[in-house]
Parts: structure tokens; C-alpha cells; sequence
């Protein structure tokens, strides 16, 4: 097989032909076809096919052939060459988010600009469009997708079922609903590579590094609804630990409980942007606390060992690795953020008095001149964790979010892996390359899946 980015031009001609410049067909090995089958995404068509005097690599396709052929726009694309003897244009790439929050200009909330950026960055090698579930017809196999025009501005275009997805749905709530599971299956039948399924519950993670002696030494102690009993143990033991809801995000509903013998117990958390400490004499009366404010719901709650992180001014940092899959499906630490906490914070979330760090100013002020070497040390450890998950994981995983923490001792902990984590640490004036280097680890990522990889890749 052979792969060529070229130029795509989109005539007026009313003939069913597909006309290709000469150094192209050689390329492709096509000099002396007559008809070929072209295809895009999930579509292919026959076609007659004629050479062209024209330098460099050019392909023309005409109305006549768009009208069965639905081609989004021209520009510059890649071309592969099949082993059956077609060409295949694209890769047609989509992104699937939603919003409750749509407005026309803004059709994925707060995803847009994110998604606009995406968008941007891969349409000087590809057909890029975003999507939501709503968008698809799976009778006519083809997708009623956004498209941004040269002035950035949103154009709805039908194009075929993509070669590949990239899943940033916003909502748990909506991946766990009967139509997305049937939709899930539905590109899996299809043979389109669907990343990533879905977003991890915290147990979920615990579950799949149980069995990975390296890795799981590198994940606090954790229970998954404990019974008091189990929660008063671990407090003898640890002295501290977190307590928290197992599909919670943003440091929402998460508890510090503390146990100091002579002064008894502690529950520190936020709520309504306030940090709140309770002391209770008897664990018993920690427990009726937490009962009456979650009920049922502490059914849903993880209890996870309480570790004691490096401190910057007597507040602790932890960190959050942003890792992707690259072009050649290898795990890469693409982008990492340092959080100090907010004093009197259970949480370093910025939303909870946080402040985004760089790694590098956090560990010098933590770690003076070893800080280069312990940062080497938590990124191969990173890898080396986003391997173990994704071998014991179902279904394609391309992208995940580790928080990440180091105690006095070097030692490098993950306490939580998010399938579609936040890009908040990209905000930092510093950490902006990163995020663009995250954008084009998806396209890559994507291009990898959908097998237009370069000549010696393939």
C-alpha cells in the first residue's frame, strides 16, 4: 500500500470521473487503470478514472461524481492506496460531544472551543467534523456533521459514517443510557474504531491494575463501599484517608477524615466554596454525619489511604499527567500540571482556592536539585501505569488523565485515572504548547487507528 498527502480539488464537470495528476497515479501505482472503487469513511464508489498533465499530486473530482461521492470540501488530504485496487481519501475523522448548553455558534457548550481547535489542527491532513449521537443515520449510514469553513465559522455538511471516533461526550449520565450502549455496539459492528468507550468510575481503575504487581504498588490502599468498620481500620492504620464518591469529579463530595488518639476524629471537605473541619470525640458520631448528609449514596463511595505529599508553604501538590497515544499507538506524557491545595483544601482543584503550577516550579522548591530526576521517574511511571490499565481494559483507550501524587519519600502515587480527563492545566501561560501538542497527539492517534500511517509504518 501506498500513502500521499495531495491536493483535492472539488469541478464543476458533470461526469462521473475521477481525474488524477500524472506524478499521483504513479505514486499510486494507477498508470493504466481504467475504473477504480474510491472511498470515503465507511463509503466507496466505482468510478472511471483519467490521468491529467498536471506537476505534483492532484486529485479532481467532479459534480457528477459527488453526487453519489459525498465529499465535504477540497484541500489537502491524504490518499491510500487499497490492496483490492481503490483509493481511499481522508481519513474522515469525527469527534462525538454534546451539550445541553447549544447555541448555534456554540453547538458543544464548553466544549467548542476545544472542539474548534481540533477542527483547526486537522484539517490540513484530514476531513475533521464533529457530531453528536442525534446526527447520525444509521439507515443511510451517514452523519449530518459541523464543518468549520476558512472563516471559522460552523457549515452543516452529510458525510459518510467517519474511519475513526473520538468520544468527548460531557456527560456520565448520557454513556450509561441504553441508546449509547447501542450506539457503541453499532460502530463496533461497523469496524470503526471508537475511543474512548467511556469515562472509569474509580473503582473501575482499582480493578483493572489488581492484578499488576508493578503497578498496583504505585495505588493507595482502596475500598470500594466500605462498611464503617472497614473505614475505622484503615484510620488506625493510615491515620488519614480520603473518602469519596466513586464517580465524583472536581474534588466534589470528597472527605479527609482524620483520627489523632488523643483528640479523636476529624471531617474536613468544602461546600459552597467554603472549607469546613468537624471534630467528633466517637467515630460513631462521624459516621451519623456522613449518613445524614449522603444517605443512601455512601453506597457510591470509595474509601483510599491517605498519603503524605510533598508541601509547598505547608499546603500540599499533587499533579495531573495528560497522556495520549501517538502516531505509533505508544503511551507519551504530553502535558503536566502542578496543583498546590488551597490552604484548609481537601482538594488542590483550582475551584477550591488551587493554584496551577508548573512541574518544574513545584519540585525545585519540593526537591531542590533532584527535582529534574524525580519528575523522569513519576513520567515512566505514568507509562508505565496507562499500560497496565489499557491491557486489562476492554475497548480502545487513546487518551487519560492521571492525579498524581509524590510523598517525602519519591515515592510516585495515582490516586485516580480519568478516561477523559479536564484540559484546565492547559490554561497555564506555560503549559499552552502542551495543549496543542495534546490536540495533534489525537489526530495522530486517529490517523494511527484508521491505518493512514506513513510508508514505513504501514
Amino acid at each position: 500500500m501506498s500513502l500521499t498527502l495531495c491536493n483535492v480539488h472539488l469541478t464543476p464537470n458533470p461526469e462521473k470521473t475521477l481525474y488524477v495528476s500524472t506524478p499521483l497515479l504513479k505514486q499510486l501505482n494507477l498508470s493504466g487503470k481504467k475504473q477504480i472503487r474510491l472511498r470515503l469513511g465507511k463509503t466507496s464508489v466505482p468510478t472511471a478514472i483519467k490521468p491529467i498533465k498536471k506537476s505534483g499530486k492532484h486529485l479532481y473530482i467532479t459534480a457528477g461524481l459527488r453526487s453519489q461521492f459525498r465529499i465535504p470540501k477540497g484541500g489537502s488530504v491524504y490518499v491510500l492506496n487499497e490492496i483490492e485496487g481503490g483509493i481511499h481519501i481522508g481519513p474522515l475523522i469525527g469527534i462525538m460531544s454534546d451539550s445541553s448548553n447549544r447555541t448555534s455558534t456554540s453547538p458543544f457548550g464548553g466544549r467548542t472551543g476545544f472542539i474548534k481547535q481540533i477542527l483547526r489542527t486537522g484539517n490540513k491532513k484530514a476531513f475533521v467534523f464533529a457530531f453528536t449521537p442525534r446526527d447520525i443515520d444509521w439507515q443511510k449510514e451517514n452523519v449530518y456533521a459541523y464543518f468549520l469553513n476558512d472563516a471559522g465559522n460552523w457549515v452543516r455538511r452529510t458525510v459518510p459514517l467517519p474511519d475513526v471516533v473520538y468520544n468527548r461526550l460531557p456527560s456520565r449520565k448520557a454513556e450509561i443510557s441504553s441508546n449509547m450502549s447501542q450506539l457503541r455496539e453499532r460502530f463496533n459492528r461497523k469496524q470503526i474504531p471508537y475511543f474512548n468507550w467511556s469515562f472509569f468510575n474509580k473503582s473501575d481503575v482499582y480493578e483493572l491494575l489488581e492484578d499488576e504487581m508493578e503497578a498496583n504498588q504505585h495505588v493507595p490502599e482502596s475500598i470500594t463501599n466500605p462498611s464503617p468498620e472497614m473505614i475505622k481500620e484503615m484510620l488506625d492504620r493510615h491515620q488519614f484517608v480520603y473518602y469519596k464518591p466513586t464517580a465524583g469529579s472536581l474534588g466534589i463530595g470528597i472527605y479527609r477524615l482524620t483520627y489523632l488518639p488523643k483528640k479523636g476524629y476529624f471531617a474536613r471537605y468544602t461546600s459552597s466554596g467554603k472549607n469546613i473541619l468537624l471534630r467528633f470525640k466517637q467515630f460513631s458520631s462521624l459516621i451519623r454525619t456522613l449518613e445524614a448528609r449522603h444517605g443512601r449514596n455512601l453506597r457510591e463511595y470509595v474509601v483510599q489511604q491517605g498519603v503524605r505529599l510533598v508541601e509547598i508553604d505547608g499546603c500540599p501538590i499533587d499533579f495531573r499527567f495528560h497522556m495520549h497515544k501517538d502516531g505509533d499507538n505508544n503511551w507519551v506524557v504530553v502535558g503536566i500540571g502542578a496543583k498546590k491545595a488551597g490552604k484548609g483544601s481537601v482538594t488542590t482543584h483550582v475551584k477550591n482556592g488551587g493554584q496551577l503550577m508548573t512541574p518544574q516550579q513545584a519540585l525545585e522548591r519540593a526537591f531542590g536539585t533532584r527535582a529534574k530526576e524525580v519528575l523522569e521517574q513519576a513520567k515512566v511511571t505514568a507509562i508505565d501505569l496507562a499500560e497496565a490499565i489499557e491491557r486489562n481494559h476492554p475497548h480502545l483507550l487513546g487518551e487519560l488523565g492521571f492525579d498524581i501524587g509524590i510523598d517525602r519519600n519519591e515515592q510516585v502515587w495515582m490516586f485516580e485515572a480519568n478516561s477523559k480527563p479536564g484540559r484546565s492545566i492547559f490554561n497555564h501561560p506555560l503549559l499552552r504548547d502542551e495543549g496543542q501538542s495534546s490536540v495533534e497527539h489525537i489526530l495522530d492517534h486517529c490517523l494511527y487507528l484508521s491505518h493512514f500511517r506513513r510508508g514505513d509504518d504501514m
